[in-house]
């Protein structure tokens, strides 16, 4: 069967976690400490009234973080009253899943991608050079379930890194980074194979990717290898916050 969107929800809180988490009100807060949106922003988990979003606003304005929701399937409601208090939509995501076995029929050529812990310095480099930093390098660390690292090698030179990790039986891939001169050569693909025989031989049942709406060739990819499109989520910010 495949996995609800709620649950992948989860599998992205605990595949790339927040440095900290705190239940107020109809809130959850999270604390990023510089590891970008996905661990910055909070979501509602019970219903929300207009007179509820102050609340959040200022536990996320203490932790020194911007203004910034994460908004999911049903929560039409709660974008509507941010749309009017003058939030801009930021980043609207696509969640892709397959089962793993589907994904992992194929093994990449030999030499051309490894897993391990921890990250080399060159991926490091290679994730900085994409924009990936310090911070979220920290939330791969954060990451408590099985996970591993990605690392490519193509043309006799190095190809790219990823991040792999599981939470409740479901694999998530995160951080892909494929050098700009390796792309349109298969790099991608590799990773997601060898990404998704590490899962199944960690127990995985599924295999999931989050990427945003606007990236075309990765969401191409990942239709390809067979993986369903079952939901997306977006971001509202405040329209004062945009530096």
């Amino acid at each position: 069967m495949m996995p609800t969107v709620q649950r992948l929800y989860d599998v992205v809180d605990g595949t790339w976690p927040a440095a900290g988490f705190q239940r107020l009100g109809p809130w959850m807060i999270r604390e990023g400490q510089g590891g970008g949106q996905r661990v910055s922003a909070a979501n509602a988990v019970d219903p929300v009234r207009d007179a509820d979003i102050p609340q959040a606003e200022d536990a996320m304005q203490k932790l020194g973080q911007p203004r910034l929701f994460q908004i999911r399937q049903g929560d039409e409601a709660l974008d509507a009253m941010l749309a009017a208090r003058g939030y801009a939509v930021v980043d609207p995501v696509n969640i892709h899943v397959a089962p793993v076995d589907a994904v992992a029929t194929e093994r990449p050529p030999r030499i051309t991608t490894f897993c391990l812990w921890e990250p080399l310095a060159i991926q490091i480099d290679m994730w900085a050079a994409g924009g990936i930093g310090p911070g979220r390098i920290a939330v791969m660390h954060r990451a408590k379930g099985p996970k591993t690292s990605l690392i490519g090698r193509l043309n006799d030179h190095p190809g790219g890194t990823g991040f792999v990790a599981m939470h409740d039986g479901i694999a998530m891939v995160h951080a892909l980074e494929v050098l700009e001169h390796q792309r349109q050569q298969g790099m991608g693909r590799y990773f997601m194979r060898e990404a998704a025989f590490w899962a199944q031989a960690n127990g995985a049942s599924h295999l999931s990717v989050v990427c945003t709406q606007g990236n075309d060739g990765a969401n191409a990819l990942y239709s390809s290898l067979g993986m369903t499109l079952v939901g997306q989520y977006h971001y509202r910010k405040h329209e004062e916050d945009f530096a």
